[in-house]
């Protein structure tokens, strides 16, 4: 009889200001019990940036667990597709209402990436051009697609990459956090196996590291810890104009009968790193697209 594994993740993550901005605006937070990960690159004038950031990460978060039962007696698990968008658009919806409700925070954004371990999948949503990479066997692939203007037009044909490398617009993204009433996350999901590491990741570092140097730093032996610093000192030596921020998760699998005793409920305080950060979800239908491998 074949034996499925049951998988788990270990994880690290840092941030770092970067060698030119004077505060740092991304932020990153978790729920380890439920396996929930999630990275931000705020936007917006008077420090509103961190603020959007710190609210889209504490609001994904708590609405995650929100739909998570506590007790045998409530409904059911829904999909995790429904669930996490659910949870981007009530991160939406707060950034947005802060954003409204206070003049000194109009216009302000984030960008967001999120993971979340399924079984024997992950599944990854993303809005703006913060990225998820799968390192597997020695290489590196990009798993979500930048909603961004270069990246769009290299998509359609209107730009080689070498131009859009070259151009000037490297910031100017087409989708956003809080930035409109409505949202359009994308959704992906791979197939896990153990060894595998996901880098959640900001465009502080994604401008400077190509695909097969994240594979490089990013070996099996390595300490995740240590390959979240070594890809910021990497991002730092060519540039750092942006705030930087890395987040590892490693797959790995665990003893059944003690994965079994686990208890599947939400943490008391959501993890959230953020210089400053001040209705459950709609229920759709979601079919992501695979990553084949």
């Amino acid at each position: 009889m074949t034996v499925t594994p049951v998988l788990s993740l270990n994880f690290a993550a840092a941030t770092d200001i970067g060698c030119k901005r004077g505060n740092n605006e991304d932020s990153f937070g978790y729920d380890a019990e439920l396996h929930i990960y999630v990275v931000c690159d705020g936007m917006g004038g008077n420090n509103a940036g961190e603020v959007a950031s710190g609210m889209a990460v504490r609001a994904l978060i708590e609405s995650f667990e929100a739909q998570t039962p506590q007790s045998p007696d409530e409904p059911p698990l829904r999909p995790i597709e429904e669930r996490l968008l659910g949870s981007i658009y009530t991160a939406n919806r707060t950034v947005r209402e802060a954003a409204d409700g206070h003049p000194e925070l109009q216009n302000m954004g984030t960008t967001l990436v999120c993971a979340c371990l399924d079984r024997g999948r992950m599944v990854v949503g993303n809005v703006g051009d913060s990225r998820a990479y799968l390192v597997r066997n020695g290489s590196c692939m990009q798993v979500t697609l930048d909603h961004s203007l270069l990246d769009e037009q290299v998509r359609s044909g209107l730009l080689t990459p070498e131009e859009a490398a070259a151009s000037s617009l490297q910031s100017v993204i087409t989708r956003a956090i809080g930035i409109s009433d409505t949202v359009e996350p994308d959704l992906f999901a791979v197939d896990l196996n153990v060894g595998d590491m996901m880098l959640l990741t900001s465009d502080g570092l994604t401008r400077y590291a190509q695909p097969e140097e994240i594979a490089q730093m990013a070996s099996p032996e390595a300490e995740l810890s240590t390959i979240c610093h070594e890809l910021i000192e990497h991002a730092k030596v060519r540039g750092g104009v942006d705030n930087i921020t890395c987040m590892m998760l490693r797959v790995v699998e665990v003893d059944a009968s003690i994965a079994l005793e686990e208890p599947a409920v939400p943490a008391e305080e959501p993890a959230v790193v953020t210089e400053e950060a001040a209705g459950l979800a709609e229920e759709i239908e979601v079919s992501p697209p695979a990553i084949e491998l």
